[in-house]
């Protein structure tokens, strides 16, 4: 078998014929989905050679779930695709109902096909909230799911959360691609992250392609954590000290957190800016970024996300804004969102899931997904 290696160096597969994928076993096989996604579930199953399940999820007039497998699933492997979008609370009922009927049905093994994992923002404790994405872990596990298949989580660490093996596919090489070959003179690019958090992604971005890296900072937190918080106060002082109240030193106030004014560690002037992240979904931020990076000199600015939540008035405020390209992968639907704004680009990424299934089914090794590959149809 001949290996052709890409731009970046990595190994690139030989385009797979039809024959390739005949010769697989795909008989134990079963594709169901939801209503989150059903075009990106049809691409898969036709890149596999196969048919989505006779499956149906609707609602009641109380909207409750309804769930209704019409083939048999006895024995046979199922894999069941549904990913997160604006309505993720019925997305996740779908997904965990789904899950139970064919466990209930005696289904040899029920894998979920989760492109973007609701809740997984909220893997880190707020305040007086909650970890969501443990519970949500804990919920899928109880279902029935006896795998995971996803692409891109906000934090790693959220695979800790499950009993269960998961798969966190990478989106990269294909935006990686995109931008050598769809970006003109990307060599006078430089990768920004919007702000620190995201500065080990785009510092992976730019060490694959040989680019400098920007950083803006300043830029104000998303989950508003350095609000004033009962617990930060000192407790009350009192004449009547007890024996624990009675240290000298007392509990020393959190100073206030003042964030400084926007500023970017880097040079973009005359260079073309690419800011990376794995989701866009409210884009304040990313348009106050972008009018920055505009303001000091970038001439063309790209944003390229995993994700395309894109909610809200999205659309219009990145039609209005100086970004001259959104591009994002169809592990969300988002049509509706690119009618509304014509600079949202698609790259398809159905072909990494649907090999995917292809090496568990077979029992093959994973590992081969998780490097620097660009596939090919």
């Amino acid at each position: 078998m001949l290996l052709q290696r890409n731009k970046l160096g990595s190994v690139r597969p030989p385009k797979r014929c039809r024959s390739d994928m005949d010769n697989t076993s795909t008989s134990d096989i079963v594709i169901i989905n939801g209503n989150s996604h059903p075009d990106l579930a049809n691409m898969v199953a036709e890149r596999m050679g196969l048919k989505n399940g006779g499956c149906s999820v609707f609602h009641k007039s109380n909207r409750e779930t309804i769930v209704e497998i019409s083939d048999s699933v006895r024995g046979k492997d199922i894999y069941i695709i549904q990913t997160g979008t604006k309505d993720a609370n019925n997305n996740i009922m779908e997904l965990l109902i789904m899950a139970y009927a064919c466990k209930t049905s005696s289904a040899r093994s029920i894998v979920g096909v989760i492109p973007y994992l609701p809740y997984s923002k909220q893997c880190k404790m707020r305040k007086r909230g909650c970890i969501v994405s443990k519970l949500l872990a804990k919920m899928m596990c109880t279902s029935g799911l006896t795998h995971i298949i996803t692409m891109d989580l906000h934090q790693k660490e959220i695979q800790g959360f499950f009993d269960i093996p998961v798969d966190n596919l990478r989106a990269s090489p294909f935006l990686l691609q995109y931008i050598q070959e769809s970006i003109p003179d990307y060599r006078n690019s430089v990768i920004v992250a919007r702000n620190p958090g995201v500065a080990k992604k785009a510092n992976s971005y730019a060490e694959r392609l040989r680019l400098g890296l920007a950083v803006i900072h300043g830029e104000q937190k998303e989950a508003e954590s350095d609000e004033v918080d009962g617990r930060y106060s000192p407790p009350p002082t009192s004449s009547n000290r007890t024996r624990t109240t009675s240290v000298s030193v007392g509990v020393p106030e959190h100073p206030v957190k003042v964030k400084p004014p926007l500023t970017i560690v880097g040079d973009v002037n005359g260079r073309i800016a690419i800011m990376v992240d794995d989701l866009i979904d409210d884009v304040q931020a990313f348009v106050a970024a972008a009018e920055m990076l505009k303001d000091n000199g970038a001439c063309k600015i790209y944003v390229l996300a995993t994700h395309g939540l894109l909610s809200s008035d999205a659309p219009r405020l990145l039609d209005e804004s100086p970004i001259d390209e959104i591009v994002v992968t169809n592990t969300i639907p988002h049509e509706i969102q690119k009618l509304q704004c014509h600079k949202i680009k698609t790259i398809d990424i159905s072909i990494l899931i649907a090999e995917a299934i292809r090496r568990i089914h077979n029992k093959e090794s994973m590992s081969y997904l998780f490097r620097n590959v660009t596939l090919e149809d």
